[in-house]
């Protein structure tokens, strides 16, 4: 079993513009029940980055390379100098117990690849929960074998999970970085970059730790970069039909492509 301590945990919280919800992700963060460390990094530095990072003690790295979520996501992964790497979305919160019942959940894995929580959405200042949106009961419901822990590193189940839908909430996700690639995202999806890096750590050696509780809350507004790429339907749809064709025969893929995209829908506001 592995030992991971507060000290082997970072969240790099991936920041860019000016984000009304940025001060608040990073309250977040601060209120976490077990101390953890915090670095901000971005490909659009500005002096109102610099001056959320300064009032909160945040060391900020700029990339000044490549631009682009997969290229961005992947310099905030290979600055955070720890373990355990928790890659914060500047719009979203972080409940006070997530880093403590993540590390305590890889505590009890054999060769923990990531491990991720259930979550709510922030829809206008509300929180909406499981109980009230059918798109996280389907995704709570898809994920719902990993609750049983001999699974965690059964291969089959994780890629049968993965190819009906993405249920992975993306800012959920802290990744054990001994266990996965040096270069975890590919430059190829606007989107769905997290569905291929779950696709492709899948095929790999290590547990999918699952939380079964809401220890985060994503924001769902029209800035987001999620609105924006689903607003562009051709798009996400397309995305959608190149994961199922990893795992599917193209009738199967198409059939299933059409029933996901319906339910994009609970990401409008």
């Amino acid at each position: 079993m592995a030992s991971y301590t507060p000290k082997d945990h970072m969240f790099a919280l991936c920041a860019y513009g000016e984000s009304a919800y940025l001060e608040e992700c990073v309250e977040s963060l601060e209120r976490q029940t077990i101390p953890t460390r915090i670095i901000l990094c971005t490909a659009t530095p500005s002096d109102f980055l610099d001056d959320v990072a300064r009032r909160h003690g945040i060391e900020v790295f700029v990339n000044r390379g490549p631009h682009g979520i997969a290229e961005d996501w992947n310099f905030a992964y290979a600055h955070a100098d720890a373990s355990v790497v928790t890659l914060a979305h500047q719009d979203d919160v972080y409940d006070p117990g997530y880093v403590e019942e993540v590390l305590k959940r890889l505590n009890c894995a054999r060769r923990p690849m990531i491990c991720f929580t259930d979550y709510y959405e922030l829809r206008r200042g509300r929180r909406t929960y499981s109980k009230s949106s059918k798109n996280l009961r389907v995704k709570e419901a898809v994920l719902a074998p990993l609750r049983i822990r001999t699974f965690e590193n059964n291969r089959w189940i994780r890629r049968r999970i993965l190819s009906l839908c993405n249920p992975i909430c993306c800012p959920s996700v802290s990744y054990v970085r001994e266990y996965l690639p040096e270069i975890p995202f590919k430059p190829h999806f606007a989107s769905n970059l997290d569905w291929q890096a779950w696709e492709m750590f899948s095929r790999q050696s290590g547990g999918f730790c699952y939380i079964h509780k809401p220890l985060m809350g994503h924001r769902i507004h029209e800035e987001s970069t999620t609105s924006k790429v689903i607003g562009n339907d051709n798009g996400r749809s397309r995305e959608d039909l190149d994961m199922y064709l990893k795992f599917w025969p193209a009738p199967i893929a198409l059939l299933l492509n059409k029933l996901y995209s319906a339910g994009q829908n609970s990401n409008r506001l």
